[in-house]
C-alpha cells in the first residue's frame, strides 16, 4: 500500500527520463478511486489529520528536548513557590511520572 496505507496502488510504472540514463518507478492508482476520494473530501480529511499529527509530533519533540536540556543542566523544578526539591519529602515514582510528560 502506498500513501501511508490509505490508498491502494494499482501497480507501478517505470519510465526512462528523456535525455537521462536513469529510470524512475512510481505508483499508479485507479482513476475512479482517486475521483471518488476527491469528490467526497477524503483527501482533505487526510491532509487535516496529517497536519494535526505533525503539530502534535512537533509539540512532543519540543517538550522532550526541553526535558532533556533541563536534565543535562541538572536543574530541578520546585514543587511549590516557596519549597524546593531539597525541602520536599521524597516521592516514589515521581521522576518516572515526570518523564511520561504528565507534569507541565
Amino acid at each position: 500500500m502506498a500513501g501511508g496505507g490509505r490508498l491502494k496502488s494499482a501497480g507501478t510504472r517505470t519510465v526512462k527520463l528523456r535525455g537521462r540514463a536513469r529510470q524512475i518507478t512510481f505508483h499508479v492508482f485507479d482513476p475512479k478511486l482517486v475521483k471518488d476520494l476527491l469528490d467526497h473530501g477524503t483527501v482533505d480529511e487526510w491532509r487535516e489529520h496529517d497536519k494535526e499529527a505533525a503539530a502534535e509530533n512537533r509539540r512532543r519533540a519540543a517538550y522532550k528536548a526541553k526535558l532533556t536540556r533541563s536534565l543535562k543542566k541538572g536543574k530541578e523544578k520546585p514543587d511549590t513557590a516557596g519549597e524546593t526539591q531539597a525541602d520536599a519529602p521524597p516521592l516514589a515514582g515521581w521522576y518516572d511520572f515526570d518523564l511520561d510528560g504528565l507534569l507541565r
